[in-house]
């Protein structure tokens, strides 16, 4: 996922934000996004919506960004709004209630400058339909597919495709959604764009709706349920007190807090009282400390 050096405008620093390593690769490849690829020389390349970019660390830490040229313009524009700049997360960090939670207190320390990234909100719906009961690198391998046998290139010149949009995958035949390794995926996805075709604006009436409202609203969708309803809503609409609990969540509080035996929803619930206002943000943190130490 590499272009040629000439093919890229110069790198460019990233101004307010000095996350660290960890940070940086949660921020791009902890389950927010499928789309983000990181080379041996430690740059990130990723996609969205109609944007292509690389991001990497110097050797003092600071975050770079550049594009390829023919879309400089276009990923300048996009590039804060996607990684989460209308936020101080630095104030959200400190309003957690670190100071009386030393487990959080960890995470919050072991992940510095992780972000929450502002998706598509479209484009998570997809991803995050192509998740139910698969790893991370799974739901790449899906979504690289539906890209590169569905999605148009994003420039003339530029050898990458976005995802194909809620209109395009109407039109598919379902079988040439099983082809992209959807599985059972393949029938909530066509249904979901078969719906989606005859409601225009429902997305994006469903985006700019309360946070209760909303979730109401996805899961009325085939193939969404509470987890994944509260990650389309966490990393795609900004909604911060959604609080996704899937396996990682429900192990960790259980272990962490003493919710042993708790339901879902029991677990999310809690989660939103006990985190406060930017839950989510708190939810990220904790699910990437028990990957990172499941993993060790």
């Amino acid at each position: 996922m590499r272009f040629r050096a000439p093919d890229w405008c110069p790198w460019r620093g990233f101004a307010g934000w000095s996350p660290a390593a960890a940070g940086l690769a949660e921020t791009l490849d902890g389950g927010q996004s499928f789309r983000w690829q990181q080379d041996p020389d430690g740059v990130w390349t990723g996609l969205w919506g109609d944007c292509a970019a690389q991001l990497r660390l110097t050797g003092a830490g600071a975050p770079e960004w550049r594009a390829p040229q023919a879309l400089e313009s276009r990923v300048s524009a996009a590039l804060p709004r996607y990684l989460g700049g209308e936020h101080n997360w630095a104030a959200l960090a400190d309003a957690l209630p670190w100071r009386s939670d030393a487990h959080l207190a960890r995470c919050l320390g072991d992940f510095r400058g992780l972000r929450l990234l502002r998706q598509p909100f479209g484009e998570t719906l997809l991803g995050f339909l192509c998740s139910a009961t698969k790893q991370i690198v799974q739901i790449k391998q899906m979504v690289a597919l539906l890209a590169d046998r569905h999605g148009a290139p994003l420039a003339d010149d530029a050898p990458f495709r976005r995802l194909p949009t809620w209109a395009e995958l109407a039109a598919l035949p379902e079988k040439d959604l099983r082809a992209c390794l959807l599985g059972f995926r393949a029938r909530y996805i066509a249904e979901t764009a078969r719906f989606l075709a005859t409601q225009p604006g429902w997305l994006d009436e469903t985006e700019a709706a309360p946070y209760p409202v909303a979730k109401a609203r996805l899961m009325e969708l085939p193939g969404v349920g509470g987890k994944v309803a509260d990650c389309v809503l966490l990393f795609g609409a900004g909604k911060l007190e959604a609080f996704p609990v899937d396996t990682w969540i429900l192990k960790s509080l259980a272990r962490r807090y003493g919710l042993d035996g708790w339901k879902p929803a029991q677990v999310a619930q809690f989660g939103r009282a006990h985190f406060g206002p930017s839950a989510g943000y708190a939810q990220q943190c904790l699910f990437a400390w028990e990957r990172r130490h499941r993993r060790r």
